[in-house]
This record gives structure tokens, C-alpha cells and sequence, in this order.
């Protein structure tokens, strides 16, 4: 071990979260260091054991997520009257294709707006300071700008603190860029570049599709998560397995227009190769890691939880069903007899002959029902009533699950998680719960935020689909129209909500936030700009009001 004599101290935040990381700082002249909220206090010698590995930090420990927020937007269309209002036969969107509800944007909200909308709303819950952050990544595909990326506008939001030292910017395949940012900032933590800061990891999309067949598979939201040491939900190290290839699945090759081109059949194909691919990979790295308890074959059955990349909730129990068949495929002849017994007739396929093959995924889908009940179904809550989202897709499984458990049955859990984007780039990886749930954990506390998700999704607006249809089309006819103003309802929106004020001559986007007030009333409260607010939406004691006016070219004020 090496020793080495630093200036350093210690900081203390208010609602400072137990596992945060303590920061320690250089410095070589200045007998005060000035705190991350602006605060002065003395430095002191302090013996620091560092280890030999690059001479730098040791390796942090249980690094992986120790806080995660989503956003959706408030407007939803009912999938049942779409189906009515497209006139296709009962029950394609909802039972075909899984979906009840489909969340959507009007042209107030773009992909910048859902980011900054949730990093800050991850911010504020945690109680942090924009300059705890010290590496910043986007995973998007909703591509405005074929230069400037979203983590630079979301720079503005650190405008305040000062803090500009900030890694990182945004990763690009189809809905495979926010895994691509986890990794980064996993490995980040992880590296001899770490400085003891948090990393910050934000997938958002906005996913809409031209009339037609695809179109109620869209979607739109955006998920921020908090990574560091000693996090609650650990990425397990060297249990990890990726299979990429070149695939014109699904592309979008028009910059002009929101709406991808999709081969059908192709990417369904794709998405089931890679799940086999990536599975194969992935058992045999845990049967070599943790010898699978002497078992000779890693199953299912070593996952609590199997969650999937979503790009409609059918798709995914079809998917679960498909490991199912692999499991079965890689099983000894004792375990044929007592565990799929009725099925021996499907024993000397090959996984790349079954892609279409209905009889195989029905047999199996039937089969692995129960397990789909208990280890994947919890997870869709959001997928069934927003859609796919694209790259906050898998993480908004993530979300579903933890807030549909009871906080009891997650203690050392460990969870599959099956990424995939199309072109195509996939993964199979695996989270490791905490074992402490004690009050005031880590654990508990994340479990208990996200408490409010079916309250939030019962508090948005239903929209026709009469409607729904013209704001899409108001959406691609202006898509990168400049100079621009957006006509969308700004009280529609939630509150805290940033969104799209105009887009000048030269594409430069300025963007507002929505504030909020308590009532003071039961049916109004008292606002900024009026007494006689009507407030039609009330959630947690607060109501919307006028909104604070942000340019990108000027320094954000904070709500």
C-alpha cells in the first residue's frame, strides 16, 4: 500500500444521502477549499491509503445505480379507441400487440426538453448540487442536431454551480445508446479517471412512427440514473454478454423526418437472434463465475427477475418464452422427463429454424407462464401504459418492477436485463439487489420514491385520437422548421415541466420551465402572474402555474 499526504476535507450536504461517496481534494497552496454548495470550510492533513493500481484510487466498491427517475409526457392516447379510429379488428393493439395506453409529445416537447425535465427532477429529489456530478452521458437516437449533442444543452443546467469539469456526451444505436451510457459511466467509476463524483446516465426518445402498423408501438419519456459506490443495485462484473451485427432492421436514414423505416419481419427476427446470442454468452459466463451451485447448466431458474428491452409488451413475454425453449434446448435428459415433459418433440430443433416457428413459441410462451407472472410481468406497468420509449425502454422495466414489489422481496435478488438496439447492438447483463432494506437504506429509499409512478401515470390527459393524429402530423410537417414557434397547450404539461419556447432563424432552440406553487384553495391557487388560477390537475399540493422564461443563451435560474 501506498501513502501520500493530501489538503482535503470532508463535505456535508444537507439531505446528503447516506451512501454517497466522501470526496477528497487536492490542493496545493490554499488553506480553504471551497465546498460543493458554495460553502467555505478548513482543510486539514489527512493520511490517505491509496493501492498500487495506477497508482491512482482503489477500485470502488458495488458500483452500479444508486438512484433513477423517469419522466413521461402528460398526453396519452387509449389504444381501444385507436384501434376504432384506424378501423382494425378488436383487440390488435391491445391483445396483439400487449398495449393499453400510448404516451406522445406534442410540439412543445423535444428530446432536449424530456432531459433536462429529468435531470432535474433527479436532482432535486436526491437533494444534490449540480457540482457532485462529474461525468454526464446521454443515450438518445432522437437525433436534432447532427452536431451538437443533448449532454452540451443540458450544461446549462450546471451553469449555476460553476461546475463546467464534466465528462462525457452521447452515445447513438437505435435504442441501445442509454446501455452504451451505463457502461460508460460504470467503467468511469470504475477507472484510475474517477475524481470521487457521481456519474449521471439519461436515455431519452421520443418514438413515433408514420400511419400504419407501427404506429401504436411509439412511445416517448426519458429516465436519468445516479452511479457511483456502494449502490443499492450493483452491475455484477464480468457477468456480461453483447452480440452486435450489421442488420438493416430499423433505421433511419431521412434527417428530415421523426419516422424511422422498419423492416417487420427482419427486426423481429433480429431481436430474437440476438436474445439467443447474448443468453448463450451470458449462461456460460456464470456457469464459469459462479459454478451455478453445482448445477451443471445456469437457467432462468439462477434469475429472479427477467427483464427486457420493450418495444411492445407481447414481444416480451414471446421473449421470455424463447429462453424457455433455450433452457430446454441445453437440458439433460433427467431434467427433460421432469421438467418439459410433453415437449420432447420440439428436442432436435435449432434455435435459427425457430424464429417463426409458432407452434415452438406458443409451447413454450404456455410453458414459462408462471414464471413470466412473477419474474418479468411486473416489470411492463410502464411499457403497457406509455409504449416503447426507445432507449429509457429496458430502464422504465427497471422502474416498473422495483415500484411493484414490495420492498421485502428484493434483498439480494439478482435481475436479468436483455438491451437491444436495432442495427444492431445487444446485451445481457445481470443486477445485484442490496441485502439491506433497514430503514434509512439505500434500497428502501429508492423503493419508496417510486411509489407515486401509477399516481403519475393516472394523472395524465387522455387525447383523442383524432387529435393524437394531428398533433403527429402538426410534428412532422414543422420537424426542423426554423425559424419555429410550437402551438402545443403549455398548461397540458406537468409541472416542472421544461419545454419548447421557439426555434430561431438559425436553429437555435430556447427552451422554458413550468413552476409550481402550493394551493392555497381547494379548486385554486394564488400564482405568479394570477389570483385566480384554475387548476384542473392537482398532485401532491401543488398546481400549475406561468411558466419562468430560459434561454440557452443565458444563464438558467433554478426553480
Amino acid at each position: 500500500m501506498k501513502y501520500c499526504f493530501v489538503r482535503s476535507f470532508r463535505c456535508t450536504w444537507v439531505n446528503r444521502p447516506p451512501d454517497a461517496a466522501v470526496r477528497t481534494y487536492s490542493s496545493c497552496s490554499s488553506r480553504k477549499l471551497e465546498r460543493s454548495d458554495g460553502m467555505d470550510e478548513s482543510d486539514e492533513l489527512r493520511v490517505i491509503k491509496m493501492n498500487n493500481q495506477n497508482g491512482h484510487h482503489g477500485w470502488p466498491d458495488k458500483v452500479g445505480i444508486i438512484d433513477i427517475e423517469i419522466y413521461f409526457p402528460s398526453y396519452y392516447v387509449d389504444q381501444e379507441e385507436l384501434e376504432v379510429h384506424d378501423d382494425v379488428s378488436k383487440g390488435k393493439y391491445t391483445i396483439g400487440l400487449g398495449q393499453s395506453k400510448m404516451g406522445f409529445c406534442s410540439d412543445r416537447e423535444d428530446i432536449n426538453s424530456l432531459c433536462l425535465t429529468v435531470v432535474e427532477q433527479l436532482i432535486r429529489k436526491r437533494g444534490l448540487s449540480f457540482n457532485q456530478i462529474g461525468r454526464l452521458e446521454v443515450g438518445t437516437e432522437t437525433i436534432i442536431d447532427k452536431s451538437k449533442s443533448v449532454k452540451t444543452v443540458l450544461m446549462e443546467l450546471f451553469k449555476e454551480s460553476g461546475n463546467h469539469d464534466v465528462e462525457g456526451v452521447d452515445s447513438t444505436n437505435a435504442c441501445y445508446g442509454g446501455t452504451a451510457a451505463l457502461f460508460n459511466s460504470v467503467a468511469w467509476v470504475e477507472s484510475s479517471a474517477w475524481d470521487g463524483r457521481y456519474a449521471l446516465v439519461v436515455a431519452g426518445d421520443i418514438a413515433v412512427y408514420a400511419e400504419g402498423n407501427a404506429r401504436p408501438t411509439g412511445g416517448a419519456g426519458a429516465i436519468a440514473m445516479l452511479i457511483g459506490p456502494n449502490a443499492p443495485i450493483v452491475l455484477e462484473r464480468g457477468l456480461r454478454s453483447t452480440y452486435m451485427e450489421h442488420v438493416y432492421d430499423f433505421y433511419k436514414p431521412n434527417l428530415m423526418s421523426e419516422y424511422p423505416i422498419v423492416d417487420g419481419k427482419l427486426s423481429v427476427q433480429s431481436y430474437a437472434k440476438a436474445l439467443d446470442k447474448c443468453y448463450d454468452g451470458f449462461c456460460k459466463k456464470a456457469e464459469k463465475l459462479y459454478k451455478t451451485n453445482g448445477k451443471k447448466c445456469f437457467t432462468l431458474k439462477d434469475l429472479d427477475a427477467m427483464l427486457f428491452h420493450t418495444p411492445y409488451c407481447k414481444l416480451v413475454q414471446k421473449s421470455l418464452g424463447r429462453l424457455s425453449f433455450n433452457d430446454f434446448l441445453r437440458s439433460s435428459d433427467l431434467e427433460l422427463e421432469e421438467e418439459y415433459k410433453g415437449l420432447e418433440m420440439f428436442r432436435k430443433l435449432k434455435l435459427e429454424d425457430t424464429y417463426f416457428n409458432k407452434e415452438v413459441e406458443k409451447a413454450f410462451v404456455d410453458h414459462s407462464k408462471a414464471m413470466f407472472e412473477k419474474k418479468t410481468k411486473p416489470s411492463l406497468l410502464i411499457a403497457k401504459e406509455v409504449g416503447n420509449m426507445y432507449t429509457p425502454s429496458l430502464y422504465a422495466c427497471l422502474v416498473s418492477f422495483i415500484a411493484s414489489q414490495k420492498i421485502e422481496d428484493l434483498p439480494g435478488i439478482r435481475v436479468g436485463m436483455f438491451s437491444y438496439g436495432s442495427g444492431l447492438a445487444a446485451t445481457l447483463f445481470s443486477l445485484h439487489f442490496s441485502e439491506d432494506i433497514s430503514k434509512g437504506s439505500s434500497l428502501r429509499t429508492l423503493h419508496l420514491s417510486l411509489q407515486n409512478i401509477k399516481l403519475r401515470l393516472a394523472s395524465r390527459s387522455k387525447i383523442s385520437p383524432k387529435t393524437f393524429t394531428n398533433i403527429l402530423k402538426l410534428r412532422d410537417s414543422t420537424h426542423h422548421q426554423a425559424p419555429y414557434t410550437p402551438i402545443g397547450k403549455i398548461e397540458d404539461l406537468f409541472p416542472n415541466t421544461w419545454y419548447l419556447e421557439q426555434v430561431d432563424g438559425k436553429h437555435r432552440r430556447t427552451y422554458l420551465q413550468m413552476k409550481e406553487t402550493p394551493c392555497i384553495q381547494r379548486n385554486g391557487c394564488i400564482t405568479k402572474m394570477s389570483m385566480n388560477c384554475e387548476s384542473p390537475k392537482i398532485a401532491e399540493g401543488f398546481c400549475k402555474v406561468s411558466a419562468t422564461p430560459i434561454c440557452l443563451s443565458e444563464s438558467i435560474q433554478p426553480v
